[in-house]
């Protein structure tokens, strides 16, 4: 029964919620350890209930675990053993009382207790704690020590209800969590949808739980705090000066560029080789900026010649705006070069780096505005987007409006309205997990073995991997056969490829992407799929239902 897939680990947020919180104190303080007196109600509210905060294991709604973290002292262990300090380890400034860990009778494996454990963690280690006390019931005591509690003190209380004092460093929260996250990965349900999509993609266990977390005011201090560090390591990440993060799609990036580049009045240049490249055109269309275009058929990469018999032919240009992973096509324009043709001639470049980030290695240094956003190769949830910038800019208030003036949002430290305090954390806990060398060397080596998948299939790629995105690899079916039968064959089997966007079904394409949570075994069992699939034909596919029987599931 106590399987991690049917199980869910948060910070309780919602009256059902607390409601069965209450049940389950009275459940366990009450009928099996005999520390308060009983009431027909069956319900438990603890004396510091408004002062508490509760992470809980679920079962689709029903609350099965529980604990409850403390900050405010003088805590219950100050009270029972008159100076608390004089047994703690020093240096230890900020410390949390954990309080009421219970769980259901049939339900107390060591995985409630561990989700439990990591979910407290995550909290704590967010908020800048750095040590918890409890006080262990001596019941359970080798499972306190082996979830890292170090012993200290007296033992406390009255007979049939003893406990022994412990405590539990910053260090041991961080390793409960690595820990917890590691048994997850290791247990990848058979059952679970495997993601090839460009977004939204799957995400960790740590950003699902950051982003359950009660949300925050955005005016709060701390978060104000875990705002900027977002912001710190967003531009560590792609060697930017600058970026704002703001709620919406990467539309709403693109959106603020354009409005940004309408303050210059000036005369640009657009470089266009697929969807997202014509899209940068619609987008200085309707903000009415002065602009030429530079046109390749979707599938190659821009012409350098192309581009300064532009530039010659309107010296006047000022700006050049592209797309850096042309996210139709898979092409990944050459970064290097473009820094290089703007520099010479003291051009601006401005880019769409929204599929590129977190894929593949970006360096900011020198563009004037870059766009990015959180669903994708960052693996966190769709819902925010960001704008880079290498100077510093002001408001202009007479010019935008609120929305799209990116000087107010520098202004303001970057929050100059609301924000989703969740969103927020669920980013800073995926930029946090990037360890760039090697996720990118990850999705390189995995890339190579999608394009030698396919060639053994037959299928061939609208890039050429010279000069693809190892993350977006697009296929050119054959006319005998049809994208969408395929992909939805390939959905009954729980694999999730892209085919469903206009332009893909405009041009009977489907794509893998490899920006979330797979595996090579996953990679695998989808080339393997997708060679038994083109076997079967187009016919085939729309008659053979029964395809997700042939294929077993890793």
């Amino acid at each position: 029964m106590d399987d991690a897939g049917a199980l869910t680990f948060k910070i309780a947020s919602e009256p059902g919620e607390f409601e069965q919180i209450h049940r389950l104190n009275y459940k366990t303080f009450v009928e099996e350890i005999p520390q308060h007196p009983g009431n027909e109600r069956g319900v438990l509210v603890d004396r510091f209930h408004d002062e508490n905060t509760y992470a809980v294991c679920m079962r689709g709604n029903e609350v099965i675990g529980m604990m409850a973290l403390r900050c405010q002292r003088p805590f219950s262990l100050d009270q029972k053993l008159g100076n608390l300090d004089q047994y703690l380890p020093g240096h230890r400034a900020k410390v949390v009382e954990v309080r009421l860990l219970a769980a259901e009778k049939d339900r107390r494996g060591g995985r409630v207790f561990a989700g439990l454990m990591a979910a407290s963690a995550r909290y704590l280690v967010r908020h800048g704690y750095d040590m918890a006390v409890i006080s262990g019931t001596t019941r359970q005591l080798r499972l306190y020590r082996h979830m890292g509690f170090v012993p200290f003190g007296p033992l406390i209380g009255t007979p049939g209800a003893m406990y022994q004092p412990m405590y539990l460093t910053r260090e041991r929260f961080e390793e409960a969590v690595r820990a917890f996250d590691l048994s997850l990965e290791k247990e990848e349900p058979a059952a679970a949808p495997v993601s090839f999509l460009p977004g939204p993609v799957d995400v960790t266990a740590e950003v699902r739980a950051a982003f359950a977390a009660a949300p925050e005011s955005h005016r709060a201090e701390g978060f104000l705090r875990d705002f900027r560090a977002t912001q710190m390591a967003l531009c560590g990440l792609v060697n930017a000066r600058h970026v704002q993060v703001l709620t919406g799609s990467g539309t709403l990036g693109n959106d603020v560029i354009a409005a940004q580049l309408s303050l210059e009045a000036s005369r640009g240049l657009i470089l266009s080789n697929g969807e997202f490249g014509d899209r940068l055109v619609d987008h200085a269309r309707r903000m009415r900026l002065e602009f030429s275009v530079v046109r390749r058929p979707w599938g190659e990469v821009i012409d350098s010649a192309e581009i300064e018999m532009a530039i010659a032919a309107a010296p006047d240009i000022k700006w050049i705006w592209a797309v850096h992973c042309e996210t139709s096509t898979g092409v990944l324009n050459d970064l290097g070069t473009l820094k290089a043709i703007c520099d010479e001639r003291g051009i601006r470049l401005c880019l769409d780096c929204i599929s590129s980030i977190g894929t593949t290695p970006v360096d900011l240094a020198g563009v004037h505005l870059a766009s990015g956003v959180s669903g994708k190769g960052l693996r966190a949830y769709p819902g925010l987007c960001m704008v880079f910038h290498d100077r510093e800019i002001a408001p202009a208030p007479d010019h935008l409006p609120r929305y799209l003036d990116l000087g107010s949002y520098a202004d303001k430290a970057g929050v100059p309205f609301t924000v989703c305090s969740n969103l927020v954390y669920a980013l800073k806990a995926a930029v946090e997990q990037i360890r760039p060398a090697a996720r990118f060397a990850e999705i390189a080596e995995h890339a190579s073995r999608v394009r030698a998948g396919l060639a053994e299939i037959g299928l061939a790629t609208v890039a050429e991997a010279a000069h693809a995105s190892p993350a977006v690899v697009t296929i050119a079916l054959p006319r005998t056969m049809s994208a969408v039968r395929l992909g939805d064959a390939l959905a009954t089997q729980r694999l999730l490829l892209s085919y469903r966007s206009d332009y893909l079904l405009a041009c009977n394409w489907i794509q893998i992407c490899l920006m979330g949570q797979y595996s090579a075994q996953t990679i695998e069992r989808m080339l393997s799929a997708l060679g038994e699939s083109t076997r079967l034909g187009s016919r085939g596919l729309a008659g053979r239902r029964d395809l997700a029987l042939s294929t077993t599931a890793v």
